[in-house]
């Protein structure tokens, strides 16, 4: 019998990091059914669906541990299940949002989803030079999930919130 993971690992960013620690799930027979890495401010983060199984989680958890004695951050938490699936009457929609970076973009955004019954699938979010200035631009990319009952009226209000905000943001449905 198998268990799922979701594993996050947060450290400082090194040369054969991602090897180090994928050969660490492949030594207990684990499988990395999803995953976002990324290099932030001089840290490593990933963030791993693992499938392995379940006499290996114990041995995991060791693993972990010899980790934090080097100074990372390492979590394992077991999930019912290996993929999830859009709840029932919603229709996905991606959302891309830019404009001059400031803060409260990524809050005021959040915020107005949820009050929406909104979730977030996914987001990713970045700050690039501006070409010819150098100011901060702003970028987010979202997958959300909206209720099928919302689909046509909750577009006018993020137009709204991007006057708002002061920023671009384009909704446009995702295929399934």
């Amino acid at each position: 019998m198998s268990t799922n993971i979701v594993v996050t690992f947060t450290g400082k960013d090194r040369v054969g990091l991602v090897d180090q620690v994928t050969q660490m799930l492949l030594d207990r027979d684990g499988n990395i059914e999803a995953s976002r890495m990324a290099h932030l401010g001089g840290e490593f983060a990933m963030l791993m669906l693992v499938t392995l199984p379940a006499e290996q989680f114990a041995n995991l958890e060791r693993d972990a541990a010899q980790w934090d004695k080097q100074g990372y951050k390492v979590t394992l938490t077991r999930t019912a299940e290996a993929h999830t699936h859009a709840p029932a009457n919603t229709l996905p929609f991606h959302i891309e949002v830019q404009g001059a970076d400031h803060e409260g973009i990524v809050h005021e955004v959040a915020h107005y989803l949820a009050q929406r019954g909104i979730n977030i699938e996914e987001m990713t979010t970045a700050t690039n030079p501006a070409p010819i200035t150098g100011q901060p631009l702003f970028s987010m990319n979202a997958l959300v999930a909206v209720p099928a009952n919302m689909a046509n009226e909750w577009e006018t209000a993020l137009d709204q919130l991007a006057q708002h905000l002061n920023v671009d943001i384009h909704a446009t449905p995702e295929k399934r």
